[in-house]
């Protein structure tokens, strides 16, 4: 029998740090996340034309890729009990094939709300050589005890 390990509301303190999270884009990388989001502009997949027409070094990462890179990067720090509610990003600049990823994030708020159930603000930022890309704002819920679970709560218990 597998368990998991849960991460609690209680384990989580204001000014925590997430594991960093570091990860080498490719081509592959750019062009499966454009696919996934049925995002056919070609700047995404054509080198040519998002250095000819777009003058970029390269295709890069589209927004929903970059939005689903947060969420993992949010998610392998939660569990799978963790509940994300809202994420608002703001990118800075690209993110091109060759480039390193490194995503880093902190814990900026924590509390309980009226129902009981536990949240936290993480502020994230992704770089590449230390320069930001993008920095993003995230709220998740997560369990106040064993027996919680966010991804049950629903109606009056569920007041993202």
């Amino acid at each position: 029998m597998t368990t998991t390990t849960r991460l609690l509301h209680g384990d989580v303190s204001v000014g925590d740090h997430l594991p960093e999270l570091a990860y080498p884009v490719t081509a592959t990388t750019v062009v499966l996340g454009a696919m996934a989001a049925r995002d056919w502009r070609p700047m995404h997949h054509d080198k040519d034309f998002a250095v000819d027409r777009n003058g970029t070094r390269d295709i890069f990462l589209n927004t929903p890729n970059q939005a689903a890179w947060f969420e993992r990067f949010v998610t392998d720090w939660t569990g799978p009990y963790g509940r994300l509610q809202r994420m608002n990003f703001r990118m800075l600049g690209s993110i091109f094939p060759g480039d390193t990823m490194v995503f880093r994030g902190e814990v900026t708020d924590a509390g309980v709300d009226e129902t009981g159930c536990g949240w936290v603000v993480v502020d994230i930022s992704v770089s590449v050589d230390d320069d930001p890309k993008t920095t993003c704002k995230a709220r998740v819920a997560l369990p106040v005890s064993d027996d919680d679970n966010p991804w049950k709560r629903t109606g009056d218990r569920w007041l993202p």
